[in-house]
């Protein structure tokens, strides 16, 4: 499974930051399939979060990247 990996930071303190993972359901989503669909998740993320901000993200397999 993939999932997709985001560094957001709150807006009232940029200094604090942390990682948020949003994975996704499908077994044949490929890396490129991800950072396309990603950025819908990462959209819909933002929507529901209006307090934090999206820094930088990436794509990968689920479990690869720590968890914070």
């Amino acid at each position: 499974m993939i999932e997709v990996v985001a560094m957001v930071c709150f807006i009232n303190d940029p200094s604090k930051c942390k990682d948020v993972h949003l994975n996704f359901a499908a077994e044949s989503v490929t890396p490129q399939q991800c950072m396309m669909y990603g950025q819908m998740e990462l959209a819909k993320w933002t929507g529901e979060n209006p307090n934090w901000e999206i820094r930088k993200f990436k794509c990968g397999r689920t479990g690869r990247y720590a968890k914070a």
